[in-house]
């Protein structure tokens, strides 16, 4: 059995005993496999595919940068859900499998020590702070870089590790209102994570996030706001491991392999 083949058949597993892990009170982390061994599984990826995750049948869950319609992505859960862990994950597999030339990203986060060791990437422009001079100067830069370079062909990632940290800065509102609105036709993808305790506070710019991978959610109030619906499938992810995309009517969970 190849490498592929045995990846495929750990997801499909785990998908088959998430009734068994749910009953125990388990946790499945460590049977999931880490971040590097599924980039070598699936090589090779389309050059403009940013890797997601893993669905139960065992293929890799991917965002078509070169198609803006979804537009800006929110990553939304309770505390504890994983949405820190899967920001990290679409910044380390940039750093494995994508060109500097093709793929960069930029982190905006409360907390720096988190994203230690990424600032040295090629891809990395910066591990940035809320509520700075530099991290305003940057975001006017990626607007200056959208509209001056209109034949490039490199992705800019804009990752932002709290939505409700970013919106309460009143003096960037117009930067990042341009930035949702523009950013993925210009090539600049803002990916931003949201505590879901926080969903009514932020209300005004959820209307910008036609893409949410949604993890663990426990709030019924939380879940009608971020999904349109009052599902207990989302109070049924398993918390670090298991996110959900929204496909057609169906939101369809997929897994997160382990960081390296």
């Amino acid at each position: 059995m190849n490498d592929t083949n045995r990846s495929t058949l750990t997801f499909e597993t785990m998908a088959e005993l998430i009734p068994e892990i749910r009953a125990a009170h388990a946790n499945p982390t460590a049977a999931l496999p880490n971040l590097s061994s599924v980039l070598h599984d699936y090589t090779p990826l389309p050059h403009e595919a940013l890797f997601l995750g893993i669905a139960n049948d065992g293929l890799p869950v991917l965002l078509n940068l070169r198609d803006p319609v979804p537009g800006p992505v929110l990553i939304a859960g309770d505390p504890d859900s994983g949405k820190t862990k899967l920001l990290q994950i679409i910044a380390r597999a940039i750093d494995q499998r994508h060109d500097p030339e093709n793929i960069r990203f930029a982190v905006v986060t409360e907390e720096i020590r988190d994203w230690e060791g990424l600032d040295q990437s090629e891809n990395c422009e910066g591990i940035l702070s809320f509520r700075q001079p530099l991290t305003t100067n940057y975001l006017d830069s990626l607007v200056e870089w959208a509209h001056n370079n209109k034949h490039d062909k490199q992705f800019i990632l804009l990752l932002v590790d709290g939505l409700e940290a970013l919106t309460a800065d009143k003096e960037i509102h117009q930067i990042f209102r341009w930035l949702l609105l523009r950013g993925p036709a210009r090539r600049i993808w803002p990916i931003i994570t949201l505590d879901a305790a926080h969903s009514l506070e932020v209300n005004p710019w959820l209307e910008f996030f036609r893409t949410r991978l949604c993890g663990h959610i426990t709030g019924e109030k939380n879940i009608q706001l971020l999904t349109g619906s009052t599902n207990v499938f989302f109070r049924d992810l398993i918390a670090g491991s298991q996110f959900s995309m929204r496909e057609s009517r169906d939101w369809l969970p997929f897994w997160l392999p382990n960081l390296d």
